[in-house]
């Protein structure tokens, strides 16, 4: 096994028992990019250098016996919304050409002071406003989409170009790509994860988490991005997400929804989640059928509030240099200026109800287990879904129906992958807890994932396909900048 084929857990080990250096790891994660980078296009720019002075400084220390945490020595892919001084935070668009970050943002400042390696940033559907990053290739097929807006940290994890990465969630933006690729993602509760210096689509929706090839992997990055702040000059005791080795989920309840999450899902997501579901049963957990609620309100509720708010963000260069942005980016922002405060405001109430609604779930259950997304990843340049009744929808649309609410109510929700459709693509199954029930959540997917059959393989490098899907206008061209 080469050193990028390790997960983060394992790769942290070997670097703390000394099996393995942190200058080791981060050269063979850099060549594993340079044989998939052409094909994928995971990342905006690979930082090479800057890991592997990290890597040195992380392999000095450790031979003193000193170690900065469980992350020590490892190489980490950030979203490329995510600010780190001195580096350019484009958001994949031309709207921030010559842009430089002036300080780090908190969860780069956290990782770096953790030890981590920065492999370099990852592409994003522009803003993160959108569910396919059209400038990134499928890790398993480079035929079809990414998935959005995480789509380069997505992809870069799953092909062993990232030991770990950072993406954000404002309508599954983590969870979506995680799914069509494989991997592990991990959207904490609102607010758990601090989002100063990133980049915003919708301050009332976003997220900050890890992607991640397992799921104890996730446990350990929350444990370095979660870690409380000093207050009064005494340090807290920090959380330990990390689930531990027990597999047994006798008296877990686990809710399966009757309404909504299966309305609309290929055969085939539907067979995947639902041999899941028999397997967590197995395990001992008890399913709990639910009925879940306002759902006639989730669409009309996500876009209420994502639309104005992403809008006011933008609002100075949208006003000033509107050619910058992608076109469908741009008539985004610009239908977020007609729309009336009362809506807004409904929005946010609806959202209110929302949440107070599905808390009343968890009176009777611990988790909900659903799918990720209703169908496997796209072919690039497919806009439209036919579902078996006859109805279409939009491919953005259907990716974010099933992982919105989780955004909208702010519950941890974590995907999990559960098996491939017939063309090999990967299937993800997302769990649902209650607010800062994260180590529940990850008890629950770590003891599938230890009990299930292996999924996690990381695909062979690609080549490009013959006919190269076109970025947007506003992204920046294809092809990272190596320094």
């Amino acid at each position: 096994m080469q050193p990028y084929e390790l997960t983060l857990t394992a790769a942290a080990h070997r670097i703390r028992t000394r099996r393995l250096s942190p200058v080791e790891l981060v050269d063979s994660v850099l060549e594993r990019i340079e044989q998939t980078e052409p094909g994928l296009n995971a990342y905006v720019t690979v930082t090479a250098e800057r890991a592997r002075d990290a890597a040195r400084e992380a392999e000095h220390e450790a031979a003193a016996g000193h170690f900065r945490g469980p992350l020590h020595g490892t190489p980490v892919a950030l979203k490329d919304l995510i600010d780190v001084e001195g580096l350019a935070t484009t958001a994949s668009s031309r709207a921030r050409t010559g842009h430089r970050a002036a300080a780090d943002s908190a969860v780069a400042a956290r990782l770096a002071a953790a030890g981590t390696a920065l492999l370099g940033k990852t592409h994003t559907h522009e803003f993160a406003y959108g569910l396919t990053t059209p400038q990134t290739r499928n890790a398993w097929d480079p035929a079809r989409v990414a998935g959005g807006s995480s789509g380069g940290s997505a992809v870069a994890v799953a092909a062993g170009a990232a030991t770990f990465a950072l993406g954000t969630d404002t309508g599954g933006s983590i969870r979506v790509p995680a799914a069509l690729n494989g991997v592990v993602g991990l959207k904490p509760t609102y607010g758990l994860v601090p989002r100063h210096g990133v980049t915003s689509l919708s301050w009332s929706l976003d997220h900050v988490g890890p992607l991640t090839r397992t799921v104890q992997d996730a446990a350990l990055a929350l444990n370095v991005l979660a870690a409380p702040r000093p207050r009064d000059g005494r340090a807290p005791r920090p959380a330990d997400y990390r689930p531990t080795p027990d597999t047994d989920l006798t008296g877990v309840r686990v809710g399966v929804p009757r309404t909504y999450f299966f309305d609309r899902i290929t055969p085939q997501v539907d067979t995947a989640v639902r041999a899941a579901l028999t397997h967590l049963h197995d395990l001992g957990a008890t399913l709990v059928e639910i009925d879940i609620p306002m759902t006639r309100y989730i669409q009309a509720t996500q876009w209420g509030l994502m639309v104005p708010e992403a809008t006011a963000y933008h609002e100075q260069m949208l006003r000033s240099a509107p050619e910058q942005y992608g076109p469908d980016i741009r008539v985004l922002l610009e239908a977020g200026e007609l729309m009336p405060a009362g809506d807004y405001l409904r929005a946010r109430r609806a959202r209110t109800l929302m949440h107070q609604a599905w808390l009343r779930l968890f009176d009777e259950i611990d988790v909900i287990a659903a799918p990720t997304v209703p169908t496997t990843a796209a072919h690039t340049g497919q806009t439209m879904l036919t579902w078996a009744d006859g109805t279409h929808e939009s491919v953005s649309d259907a990716y974010v129906r099933l992982s919105a609410p989780a955004d909208i109510t702010g519950l941890p929700s974590l995907s999990v992958p559960v098996g491939h459709d017939r063309e090999g693509l990967p299937i993800g199954m997302q769990l649902m807890a209650r607010p800062l029930a994260e180590a529940a959540l990850l008890q629950v997917g770590h003891a599938y994932e230890q009990t299930a059959p292996a999924h996690g393989r990381i695909p062979p490098a690609h080549t490009a396909p013959a006919h190269t899907p076109q970025a947007p206008l506003g992204a920046p061209a294809q092809g990272s900048a190596l320094r």
